[in-house]
C-alpha cells in the first residue's frame, strides 16, 4: 500500500508479502529515502536524487494510475539495488539530517547509506 503525504512531504509504502516485508518512507522535505527490511532487521537509507525519483506529485500520479488501471507502463518506476556495507546505529545528527518520519522508521536498527 502506499500513502501520500501531500501537507507532511512524504510517501508511506508498505509491502506485505512475507519474508520479503518491508516499510519505506520517502521525505520529500530532508531529501532522504528510508527501506526497512524486516527480513533484515536493518534501515538501509539513501539521498533522493532527481534524475532517478520522481517528485511527490508524479508519485501520486503514478500510484493513482496504477490503482485506477492497474496495470501501466511508466518509465518512472523506481527500484532499488542495496549493497551489504558498513553499518552504524543513528546518533542524534543522522536524525537531524534524515528526519523525524525517518527516525521513527529506522530507530535502533543498523543503518546502511
Amino acid at each position: 500500500t502506499m500513502t501520500v503525504h501531500n501537507e507532511e512531504h512524504i510517501v508511506d509504502v508498505h509491502v506485505r508479502s512475507g519474508v520479503y516485508s518491508s516499510d519505506t518512507i520517502f521525505d520529500y522535505t530532508s531529501g532522504y529515502i528510508a527501506t526497512r527490511l524486516f527480513s533484515r532487521n536493518a534501515c538501509f537509507i539513501m539521498k533522493i536524487k532527481q534524475e532517478y525519483i520522481p517528485d511527490l506529485q508524479e508519485i501520486g500520479r503514478l500510484a493513482f494510475e496504477r490503482q485506477t488501471m492497474k496495470d501501466v507502463y511508466s518509465p518512472n518506476n523506481v527500484w532499488a539495488l542495496f549493497q551489504d556495507g558498513n553499518s552504524r546505529l543513528g546518533h542524534l545528527k543522522d536524525w537531524i539530517l534524515y528526519g523525524k518520519h525517518i527516525e521513527k522508521l529506522c530507530t535502533g536498527l543498523p543503518l546502511y547509506q
